[in-house]
């Protein structure tokens, strides 16, 4: 597999696996009833898999942001990166196992969902852990010119920047218009 379709690979992974652990978040986990006095009906309490594993959600935000960051970073923060979304991808293994065992009443299918999504942030992070360091990272277009900066001086190019301001014809305008005048005309 070429280097460009691991980094594919680990990236699709770890969105997938946060996508599918926030939608799990969002579905209802348990209904509880609470018996009423008379003549009340019974309460049906919902609860969803954020109000029953609280910390299910971040963990599927930090895969999210960890799959950007694994595409910005390179060399040796890639696997740095790699292991905190592995990390997540664990916690939310674990909030799946906590949600099938740990919560009473618990409709399955919802944890269930969360084993699968968990296994997948965590290729993800694992492949980027062991081969993170060799993939390509974007291009230098995207980063500023180092070679004055390297030096010591200040860039020509920046300094020519902070002087330049607006022309006096685009001040003259401004100031027409604070006075209420049209320049248009």
């Amino acid at each position: 597999m070429s280097l460009r379709r691991e980094l594919a690979v680990s990236v699709l992974a770890c969105v997938l696996g946060a996508v599918l652990a926030l939608l799990t978040t969002s579905r209802t986990w348990v209904v509880r009833v609470r018996v009423q006095p008379a003549p009340l009906p019974p309460l049906h309490i919902v609860h969803t898999g954020a109000a029953e594993v609280p910390w299910l959600s971040a963990l599927a935000l930090v895969a999210l942001a960890g799959a950007a960051a694994l595409l910005g970073t390179r060399g040796g923060a890639r696997p740095v990166v790699g292991g905190l979304v592995l990390l997540a991808g664990l916690g939310v293994l674990g909030a799946g196992g906590y949600g099938l065992f740990g919560v009473a009443g618990v409709r399955v299918v919802w944890p269930l969902l969360c084993l699968p999504a968990g296994v997948l942030v965590v290729g993800g992070g694992l492949l980027a852990v062991l081969r993170g360091r060799d993939w390509p990272a974007m291009g230098a277009r995207y980063e500023r010119p180092r070679s004055a900066a390297r030096d010591g001086q200040p860039d020509p190019a920046e300094d020519r920047v902070q002087r330049a301001g607006p022309s006096p014809s685009d001040v003259a305008m401004w100031d027409a218009l604070d006075r209420g005048e049209d320049p248009s005309r």
